[in-house]
């Protein structure tokens, strides 16, 4: 006998109704046939990939309600994640795309996802864009897909209530899959002049032909400074060349130097992200005036910031 589990409140076409309680979705309490709530919702995914395929096929004979149907028949369940879980294992044991469980629980990066954590598992796959976006890859996904047609629903990933525009089916571009991942670095500023290149010059203090190992960015003083790439601060501090600078290491080997700031607005050995304010433009140590001296290193060797990054004046 099939189970009538909660489901989402939704909007198509009308007025918003508030969404369940977080503690009213149904748990999940193992990813495996163990679980009768995750053989229902396996059952669901795979009826709704059917569905999907069915109207991608033949969308001409398709009205709307057809989409509609899978929103209001929509199942959502939490479950909390496991040792040894990670966005992509989750993903697969659930046959959903990992975007659908990434842009619905409003993950910035998967190391984001941690044992302990409960999150909302949804039956049908799709990509979830919150009306309010507040990270970058929510802006980005909203610009993107403001043209389209989507299907409002209010859900409550944790325990916080979130207006969402849901694309069944839609998944994300290789250009938003990448920013996600953070396979790409970008800028720290919003806006710079560069001023000194990456590699050999005179040094400005000693008049002596010497390597420099970053590039700097001038930019007023008491502007903000965001991480190249997600990471963990591994280190900050002061010294008479860099100044108040910080240290960020990243995934796949790669550390990322900010120098001379005026101020530090991060503790060591936090996680940081795209969006977060890491410090403040300033003019400490050796430095000519107000500037951003920023490196990027692959197993503690020096890379051209120049060459992984866009360098047009405009950042971010």
């Amino acid at each position: 006998m099939k189970l009538h589990w909660l489901r989402a409140l939704f909007l198509v076409g009308g007025s918003l109704f508030p969404p369940i309680a977080f503690t009213q979705y149904p748990q999940i309490e193992q990813l495996n046939g163990k679980d009768i709530l995750f053989l229902q919702l396996q059952e669901d995914i795979q009826k709704n990939r059917e569905r999907l395929a069915r109207i991608n096929i033949s969308p001409e004979r398709v009205e709307q309600d057809s989409i509609k149907t899978l929103i209001e028949e929509l199942l959502v369940c939490k479950y909390t994640v496991r040792e040894g879980d990670d966005l992509f294992s989750i993903g697969a044991r659930c046959n959903l795309p990992y975007e659908t469980i990434a842009t619905l629980n409003r993950l910035r990066h998967p190391s984001e996802l941690k044992k302990g954590m409960t999150i909302l598992i949804p039956s049908l796959p799709g990509i979830f864009i919150p009306q309010k976006p507040e990270t970058d890859l929510e802006y980005l996904l909203q610009q993107a897909h403001r043209k389209e047609t989507s299907y409002s629903i209010s859900l409550s990933p944790k325990g916080i209530a979130v207006s969402y525009d849901v694309y069944p089916g839609a998944s994300l571009s290789p250009t938003e899959r990448a920013f996600f991942l953070n396979v790409a670095f970008r800028l720290p500023l919003r806006r710079y002049t560069l001023t000194s290149s990456y590699g050999i010059r005179k040094d400005p203090f000693t008049g002596t032909i010497q390597r420099h190992e970053g590039i700097d960015l001038a930019a007023p003083e008491g502007t903000e400074v965001f991480p190249t790439r997600p990471g963990r601060v591994i280190e900050t501090g002061y010294n008479a060349v860099y100044g108040n600078y910080i240290k960020i290491e990243h995934e796949g080997g790669w550390t990322s130097v900010y120098g001379h700031l005026k101020t530090i607005l991060v503790d060591l050995h936090k996680d940081v992200f795209s969006s977060t304010v890491i410090g403040t433009v300033g003019t400490t140590g050796q430095s000519t005036g107000p500037h951003l001296h920023f490196e990027i290193r692959q197993n503690g060797k020096t890379r051209d910031p120049a060459s992984m990054v866009p360098l047009q004046g405009k950042g971010r």
